[in-house]
């Protein structure tokens, strides 16, 4: 059943109706909301049309609350409160959380670049409380469309237009083998020589294996790739326990085991990624997002 309530009752005149039950006059009532005696007075007489029913007794220029003021004065706060924390949670559904910023990021930049940014972005807003959320590029950019985060460190996406990318930094892809491999003491690799080797790499929907299909694309083979991973971290360990070679963003040699090394690719299998902080073009307004962009542009130069 829908219930009508007057146009004559709204929720700012029942602020105004609050200030005055507790200020006491209309002069100080007036000065709380800064806004003339006449806006409070004209406020609570048009909630009385809307009522059909006296708030106030008339002696002189001063107004005195009935029992039905105190009564709707009541009704007010509760009224109020429910709004303000229908608002904020209605606001924390659609992504838009005053005071919690959900960021999304790649397994391999937890190491280095999101401490930096969070470090950052506690500097900038001290009370903000940040959640972070790894996976994968595929994932990350279905949880922003979805709004289960607000922003997501990762490749640019391609072929997108709902989402604005700030670029942070570029990384090539490089030849990962054990220490003491074959292929340790080369200064470079040519992966067209590495058809009879066996391979490790990331799941489908991470950006480091399109950068592995393309450059094998590249090299004119197919890789015999015995083992999928969806961490980084563990492709790693695969590599260094002999299980297989694989490619891997630069950005990892500093959190690799130390029986790992990275070796660059010949020039002609250059496969670089841009790594950039990635938000719906629908939030470019967010505070929190704003906040975190100027985080990330001062992080720029240390990043690349």
């Amino acid at each position: 059943m829908l219930l009508h309530v007057d146009e004559e009752i709204t929720f700012r005149k029942l602020e105004i109706l609050l200030a005055f039950m507790e200020a006491g006059n209309l002069t100080r009532a007036a000065e709380k909301l800064d806004i003339s005696a006449v806006s409070v007075h004209r406020a609570l007489h048009s909630l009385e049309t809307g009522l059909r029913c006296a708030l106030f007794r008339h002696e002189g220029r001063n107004l005195h609350p009935t029992e039905a003021a105190h009564a709707l004065a009541e009704v007010a706060r509760d009224v109020l409160r429910t709004m303000s924390e229908g608002v904020r949670a209605t606001r924390e559904v659609a992504g838009y959380s005053a005071d919690r910023i959900r960021i999304g990021s790649l397994y391999s930049l937890t190491s280095r670049t999101v401490p930096q940014l969070i470090m950052g972005m506690k500097l900038r807003k001290p009370d903000l409380h940040t959640e972070l959320v790894l996976g994968s590029n595929a994932h990350l950019l279905q949880k922003l469309r979805d709004g289960a985060i607000d922003a997501a460190l990762m490749a640019i996406p391609e072929d997108v237009s709902d989402v604005e990318s700030e670029p942070l930094f570029e990384d090539d892809i490089q030849f990962a083998a054990p220490v003491g491999s074959p292929y340790s003491a080369l200064a470079e690799i040519d992966l067209s020589s590495c058809a009879g080797e066996r391979f490790v790499s990331l799941s489908e929907g991470f950006v480091t294996y399109r950068g592995f299909v393309e450059t094998f694309r590249i090299a004119g083979f197919t890789p015999n790739v015995v083992m999928k991973t969806d961490d980084i971290f563990s492709l790693m360990n695969l590599v260094s326990g002999g299980v297989g070679y694989t490619l891997l963003p630069g950005r990892v040699r500093g959190v690799m085991p130390q029986k790992v090394q990275l070796i660059p690719l010949q020039p002609r299998y250059l496969m670089r990624q841009t790594i950039a902080l990635n938000f719906l073009r629908t939030r470019e307004r967010d505070p929190n997002l704003l906040a975190l962009l100027s985080v990330c542009r001062l992080a720029r130069a240390e990043l690349g």
